[in-house]
This record gives structure tokens, C-alpha cells and sequence, in this order.
């Protein structure tokens, strides 16, 4: 009999990635991604030691597919917002992976590369020690609540539709603007976010632009 082929890690983030997409998320376990692989559960064990480490290739292949490399010439704010946009992007193809980037995002050498390519981008504008942490750590809050609230609370999604169905006496500016958020597409929704936070960075002592 022929030996059976060994698996690689793109062979196994793929297919826990394939459970997680057509699934959902609370279907990956080991022995479904030994079935996608057509692989007895326990033969799974040979190349992974358990889910947790199945999640952590998910959000590595996830991060690797994102090009991290930004013209030098470009200015720092603009650096910044497409990096974020093409992470945000990535993320938004498997929307079911949200708690796992969530979770993983330090532990890849991936994601470690975007980190170090925006600290670079702060650097540039300016920041330093303290201030670049907060200012890196103020992006990372904004795109993650942004995906979270992709997942869960889409402008698209139902309770969007309910606030803009509610009692106009009662609650004037929420209907309102709920009734709007409707009409505003998730990619011009976090272009135009991340627009307001990259103009009210600046290093202390410098001037906001």
C-alpha cells in the first residue's frame, strides 16, 4: 500500500477553515477537521495537538494572506489605514474566525508582522514609547470592535431595522439615525471610522492634521 501523504499546515489551517466558513465556528473540533481531511481523529493528533492549536493556523493563514508591504513614500496615516483595511478585509471574508483573531492575534508570526509594520508606520508619524503603544493599541480597539460589531451588530442586521422602526417621539435621534445606518455600506463604514481615529492621532507636543 502506498504511505499515506503527510499533511502540511496549510493542508490543516485550510481545512479548519473550510469547517469553520460552511459550519460556523462551534463546529471545529478535531475530529471534524480529521473527517475534511479524510483522516481517522486520532491520526489528526500526529500533526496537531489540539483545537486550540487548529485556531491558531486559522488566524495565521488568515494574517498571512495580507500583504503587509506599503510604498515608503507613503505618508504615515495613509500606511496605517491601508494596512488596516486589508486586515479588516481579510477578516471579514470569514466572518465565523472573529473570536479567534480576537484571541490569537499575538501568538502567529503573522500577525506579529502587521503589528511590526504599523509600529513602523507610528514611528514615522512620530510616536514613540508610550505614545506608540497607545496609538497602536488605540487602531487594534477599532478594528477589532469594528468586526465585532460586523459580526453581531451589523448596521445591515436586524436590530438596526428595529431602532429605525422605533417611536419617533420617543426617541427622535435614534431612529434617525438608525434609519441612515442602513443606507451606509461596512466598507465605507470603517474607511470613514478609521478616518475620524487616524485625524485625532499625533505624537504629545505635535499638532493634529
Amino acid at each position: 500500500m502506498p504511505r499515506p501523504r503527510s499533511l502540511t499546515q496549510e493542508d490543516l489551517s485550510a481545512a479548519a477553515l473550510a469547517v469553520i466558513d460552511r459550519d460556523g465556528l462551534a463546529a471545529l473540533t478535531m475530529r471534524a477537521v480529521a473527517k475534511e481531511l479524510g483522516l481517522a481523529t486520532m491520526g489528526l493528533y500526529r500533526y496537531v495537538a489540539d483545537r486550540e492549536a487548529l485556531e491558531i493556523l486559522v488566524v495565521d493563514r488568515i494574517f498571512a494572506d495580507i500583504e503587509a508591504t506599503l510604498p515608503p513614500e507613503m505618508p504615515w496615516r495613509e500606511r496605517i489605514s491601508t494596512l488596516l483595511q486589508r486586515m479588516c478585509a481579510a477578516v471579514s471574508k470569514h466572518p465565523e474566525t472573529v473570536p479567534l483573531v480576537l484571541r490569537h492575534r499575538q501568538s502567529t508570526a503573522a500577525s506579529l508582522g502587521l503589528i511590526e509594520t504599523m509600529l513602523s508606520a507610528l514611528t514615522e508619524g512620530g510616536f514613540v514609547g508610550r505614545d506608540r503603544l497607545i496609538a497602536q493599541r488605540t487602531l487594534i480597539a477599532f478594528l477589532f470592535g469594528f468586526l465585532q460589531n460586523e459580526h453581531y451588530a451589523s448596521l445591515a442586521g436586524p436590530g438596526t431595522a428595529t431602532m429605525a422602526h422605533l417611536a419617533v417621539e420617543d426617541y427622535p435621534l435614534v431612529a434617525a439615525t438608525a434609519a441612515q445606518a442602513r443606507t451606509i455600506p461596512a466598507s465605507e463604514e470603517f474607511r470613514d471610522g478609521l478616518a475620524v481615529v487616524l485625524r485625532g492621532l499625533a505624537p504629545r507636543g505635535h499638532p493634529r492634521s
